[in-house]
């Protein structure tokens, strides 16, 4: 499917929450436990995904993938993290997001996982990977705390406590 699915994102920022509309046949992927209620046309299968680099994440090593039978379906989605959310639709094109702000995709959408280097990983406070999420389709994230879309042009300064996405191509340095 490449033609994004209808959905809405209610409370933000502080507790969002996703509605997402499936189209009958269509699958919608989701971190694990992250299902709040689901139509009863709808399928859920827990698939084994991404292994070692999902672990080193900090993401679920499962995802669930939820299809529409017998008509479309409606499921919500809450984020294990209370917080902003986001939507992108991806464009064959890859984003990357800090770990454990994966929330649901496209079937289409790719996840993986980038190694940040020992340097970045280390000063960064954070963690020594990133999940690299690409393809084409729809892709939602969240943050603790809301989310601020910056469009950086030259330089810009941020903590890497409060990183939440960056697109490819962003250079980027972590420095004390």
């Amino acid at each position: 499917m490449n033609t994004p699915f209808q959905f809405d994102i209610s409370h933000k920022p502080d507790y969002s929450f996703l509605t997402v509309q499936i189209p009958q046949g269509e699958t919608l992927k989701v971190e694990a436990s992250a299902m709040a209620t689901m139509d009863t046309n709808i399928q859920m299968k827990t698939k084994f995904k991404g292994g070692l680099g999902r672990f080193l994440t900090g993401e679920s090593l499962f995802i669930n993938e939820f299809t529409a039978q017998n008509g479309s379906g409606e499921i919500t989605i809450a984020p294990s993290t209370p917080g902003d959310l986001e939507h992108i639709h991806l464009n064959n094109e890859t984003i990357f997001l800090q770990n454990s702000a994966y929330v649901a995709s496209n079937p289409n959408i790719v996840l993986d996982t980038k190694w940040q280097g020992v340097t970045k990983g280390f000063f960064s406070g954070e963690s020594f990977f990133l999940i690299k999420a690409s393809g084409q389709g729809d892709l939602w994230f969240n943050s603790y705390g809301g989310i601020m879309a910056i469009d950086v042009k030259d330089a810009f300064v941020v903590d890497t406590g409060h990183i939440v996405a960056f697109t490819e191509g962003l250079s980027y340095k972590v420095s004390r």
